[in-house]
């Protein structure tokens, strides 16, 4: 999250979250170290509806970002984190609801950058010369919606690779 701290100039940020990460308090935790910073998160469930229906444009969706959103507006915050890998795909409604002023944060960019930066540290880039890249993703959902899902956004048709599934553990908690 240093990314969302370095980029609020008021200290007011919100994360939209799916609901389990918010039911997990994982993202307020992760901002404990900056009590300075008024942090609070809000789930977005029908965000996630959506994009898994494969809808990310249209009235209906603006009205539901709205809905969201206008709150934030009015709380007058700055920065925004899509705390979801889902939202990344709403950025164009999020940022048009939310206006030019309010920097977006994206959880999954910065993750890959992180990893990114991880491996070169470690010498562990893939080089030029080695075999292409298999690829194998980790689904809480339907692994068959993700599938169609992924081909879709992903664009890597049947490059996809192996999907497995993961038990959310916001329902490992409650066992």
């Amino acid at each position: 999250m240093r990314r969302a701290v370095g980029a609020t100039r008021n200290g007011r940020m919100r994360g939209h979250l799916h609901l389990g990460t918010h039911q997990s308090g994982a993202y307020l935790d992760a901002f404990a170290a900056a009590p300075h910073l008024d942090v609070r998160s809000t789930p977005c469930p029908r965000f996630v509806e959506f994009v898994e229906r494969g809808v990310t444009v249209g009235e209906e969706l603006i009205a539901v970002a709205r809905g969201y959103l206008e709150p934030l507006r009015g709380a007058e915050v700055d920065t925004l984190v899509l705390g979801c890998t889902h939202y990344p795909l709403l950025t164009g409604v999020i940022s048009y609801v939310m206006g030019d002023e309010v920097t977006l944060v994206s959880s999954a960019e910065e993750t890959a950058k992180d990893v990114y930066r991880t491996l070169a540290d470690l010498g562990q880039l893939r080089g030029d010369e080695g075999a292409p890249p298999t690829h194998g993703f980790t689904t809480t959902g339907d692994p068959e919606e993700f599938r169609r899902l992924a081909t879709r956004f992903l664009g890597l048709g049947s490059e996809l690779g192996e999907i497995f599934t993961a038990v959310p553990l916001h329902s490992q908690e409650r066992s």
